[in-house]
């Protein structure tokens, strides 16, 4: 959404504020996953963990591209228009000529390797096909290209075809196919797939429903640094789901995944804190994890940002500071009278303060969304 478009949004979730009668105060509206009844969530198939939105099957993750051309990237110039690059040679050529940019150089020779039978040859060729480098996009014969890649024993050509059996993308959907794909790529290590299989036997969707197992998958995931592992695997250390319930386990992961930058992490191990969990020596950290999180624009985390700056617990009050911050949450959607209330009872200044940093930090987060 551009800058001008959620100033819009922003204004006129100010005037709503403003134009509403002052009410009665109920507690405030903001959801955490260690603080379930603070707003009601969708209701999840036994063994499901629920997780900040609301599922609509496997919550898959795809890792990083593991080879990414330079001329992939918004605003890159192409190696090849700098200058000619020789036709690459020896066991990763194809790799190496696709890393260039040469795309039908690479296809070319991923041909000649698929035809000796090299698995990360045909994994190549599948990419290339599916995501239309050089030639039209085609998922079909990418779907057929991995598949025979996994045959072949590649991994990423296994999980690969996981993720499109989930989508139904080149293939028709399939959570069954999708789990024995995953199940293939996670038996060599693959930490993706080991997540998401995790994630299926969790829910029953594509695996039988089956916590422990599925608490093993997330567990060796976590312990390789994926952020949404180590967050569910907190999940189910504060629910006792697949593992025993322990406090400190489940403060240690959200930690971990919250040290990495993701917002709902840092949001609920912020919540743990305040409410005198988490981990000792974090305890004065509350207030800088509740305002990462609300940096990174969760509207539940900025609405209890303003909370917390309202009515000063921890840090001196700052109403102003607590109006930008529920004019933020309110600019998403999220209702919260109290906080209202608050804003339309500030001074005509401090209010018009308080709409001019939101303001700016709408700017700087529509700034940030461009470059990314």
């Amino acid at each position: 959404m551009c800058a001008r478009s959620r100033i819009v949004l922003l204004a006129a979730a100010v005037a709503a504020v403003l134009a509403t009668p002052v009410a009665a105060q109920p507690s405030s509206s903001w959801s955490s996953r260690i603080e379930g009844d603070a707003v009601k969530q969708p209701t999840a198939p036994p063994g499901t963990v629920m997780v900040p939105r609301p599922p609509t099957g496997p919550r898959v993750i795809a890792p990083p591209a593991a080879r990414q051309s330079s001329v992939l990237k918004k605003g890159a110039t192409p190696t090849a228009a700098l200058k000619p690059i020789p036709e690459p040679k020896g066991d990763n050529a194809a790799y190496l000529a696709f890393d260039n940019g040469q795309f039908l150089t690479a296809l070319k020779l991923a041909e000649q390797a698929a035809q000796t039978g090299q698995p990360e040859a045909h994994t190549l060729i599948a990419r290339i096909h599916g995501e239309g480098h050089g030639v039209p996009r085609n998922p079909a014969l990418a779907a057929q290209w991995f598949q025979r890649a996994a045959e072949l024993g590649d991994p990423e050509g296994a999980f690969a075809l996981g993720l499109m059996y989930v989508a139904g993308r080149g293939v028709e959907k399939s959570n069954p196919n999708a789990a024995g794909m995953f199940e293939r790529a996670a038996a060599t290590g693959h930490v993706y797939a080991n997540y998401n299989l995790g994630l299926m036997f969790l829910s029953g969707l594509g695996k039988p429903e089956n916590p422990i197992r599925g608490a093993q998958h997330l567990t060796y995931a976590a312990e390789k640094g994926i952020a949404a592992a180590q967050y569910d695997l907190a999940t189910l250390y504060i629910n006792g789901h697949g593992v025993a319930a322990d406090g400190y386990l489940a403060s240690r992961w959200l930690k971990r995944a919250a040290e990495q930058n993701m917002a709902e992490a840092q949001f609920d191990y912020a919540i743990m804190l305040l409410k005198g969990q988490g981990l000792n020596e974090d305890r004065a950290d509350a207030l800088r994890y509740l305002r990462l999180a609300a940096d990174h624009g969760l509207a539940a985390a900025q609405n209890r940002l303003a909370h917390v700056l309202n009515e000063g617990s921890g840090t001196p009050p700052n109403k102003r500071e607590a109006a930008k911050w529920r004019l933020l949450a309110k600019s998403q959607g999220l209702a919260d009278d109290k906080l209202d209330g608050m804003v339309r009872q500030l001074p005509g200044a401090d209010r018009t303060t308080a709409e001019a940093l939101a303001g700016e930090w709408l700017e700087r987060a529509s700034v940030g969304a461009s470059q990314q």
